[in-house]
């Protein structure tokens, strides 16, 4: 399939806009998303192409844009709704875990809510606390949510084309870091289905499991250790929920050692669910101890000196890996 290099947000920009020609059930709403664009440009255009009907601006209120897209969601529509920040997702989490995910079972699946929750997360902007979290495992513990964590553009259009079209609520994460990031992307029509991991770079000597930003130093570290003759896999599930369990497991089971990196927070982050994963799987082929890297146990400093101690960086995996190279 022939391919162009884009950005990431024009990936997911040209991925609305498929969509919004497909299909006339599907709309998009947050705040400032009609002349703004939304705040990092991915619904830049559509409202002057599609209309304030279809792209519209909402209040500052996250419970109302989530509420509004749950009751447009079981009545036929297919929303898109844009939080600004995944941090305010905790506003309306009311909505989000204890609605829109358990809708579907709560009516014997009788209503099905095809929501997308498009938002972005994550530090190394130096916006702080309040604005620089990764959220993900919140998301991933409640039942009746899929959760979906691209790290490039073309992974970012082919599932935020499937996410819309699925009659589940999808939590969409974007990383600000990766906007501005160039790849190829297929032309033409495709999608990429949920729960199928992706080999990002095939290795023999360790399985580094990333997710998104994480995923992009991932494989900065492996290209710096290759020239050491130390051969690193790196392996992008994309998807949380469903999680292609069979891929992570095999690619752990082939190289015996694992590294699983985030950028969340270490306690009971997503890696503390993939490490057990593996211990369970592939605990007979293991020559180490799994190794977690992940955000230190605080607030996301503003300071950039603080912020880039807290968070995890190439110098942190590139540890993790080492040391399961030495048993």
């Amino acid at each position: 399939m022939a391919a162009k290099t884009m950005e990431y947000v024009q990936a997911v920009n040209e991925a609305l806009r498929e969509e919004l020609d497909r299909d006339e059930r599907v709309f998009i709403m947050g705040e400032d998303v009609t002349h703004l664009g939304s705040p990092y440009k991915t619904c830049e255009g559509l409202c002057a192409d599609y209309g304030k009907q279809r792209v519209f601006n909402t209040p500052i209120s996250e419970i109302a844009i989530t509420g509004v897209g749950l009751g447009a969601a079981v009545t036929g529509m297919r929303p898109v709704c844009e939080l600004m920040y995944v941090d305010f997702a905790a506003c309306a989490m009311d909505q989000i875990a204890n609605q829109i995910a358990k809708i579907k079972y709560m009516f014997g699946g009788k209503a099905v809510v095809p929501l997308v929750i498009k938002t972005q997360q994550g530090g190394y902007v130096r916006q702080a606390a309040q604005h620089s979290q990764s959220l993900e495992a919140w998301f991933m513990h409640t039942p009746g949510l899929k959760v979906v964590m691209p790290s490039c553009a073309a992974d970012a259009k082919g599932l935020m084309k499937t996410a819309i079209r699925d009659d589940n609520p999808v939590i969409f994460i974007d990383h600000k870091e990766l906007y501005n990031l160039p790849g190829e992307v297929p032309e033409g029509e495709y999608l990429i289905p949920f729960g199928k991991a992706d080999i990002k770079k095939a290795g023999t000597d360790v399985t580094v499991i990333a997710t998104s930003l994480m995923v992009v130093k991932a494989l900065s570290v492996a290209e710096k250790l290759s020239k050491e003759g130390l051969s690193v896999e790196v392996v992008d599930p994309r998807t949380l929920v469903p999680l292609d369990r069979e891929t992570l497991t095999e690619s752990v089971q082939k190289t015996g050692r694992a590294v699983v990196v985030h950028e969340a927070n270490r306690t009971c982050g997503i890696g503390a669910e993939l490490a057990a994963m593996l211990a369970e799987d592939a605990f007979g082929y293991l020559e180490a101890p799994i190794q977690r890297v992940a955000a230190q146990q605080c607030p996301v400093p503003y300071s950039k000196t603080l912020e880039d101690a807290m968070l995890p960086g190439e110098e942190d995996i590139e540890a993790a890996v080492r040391k399961v190279m030495e048993y």
